[in-house]
């Protein structure tokens, strides 16, 4: 039996431990939210989270890949 004192009804941070910073776009690669998004989080309502957790899909193509590297220098 569950209690339901203890229960939560809060959204869920959508980091996943890769916290960098994408120089152009200013969004971070591993969650896609903003610095300030990131910093208020744990102040904001259910429904402020919600509404940032659905424009997240949308910035997938604000993050460009780096083209450099060993990958770039072998053609691939």
């Amino acid at each position: 039996m569950t209690d339901d004192i203890w229960r939560r009804d809060e959204v869920e941070s959508p980091c996943i431990k890769i916290c960098v910073i994408h120089p152009e776009a200013r969004l971070c690669t591993g969650c896609l939210r903003s610095i300030d998004e990131i910093t208020q989080w744990s102040k904001m309502t259910p429904e402020a989270r919600r509404i940032v957790m659905g424009e997240l899909p949308s910035r997938t193509g604000k993050i460009t890949k780096r083209r450099g590297g060993r990958a770039a220098r072998l053609g691939r």
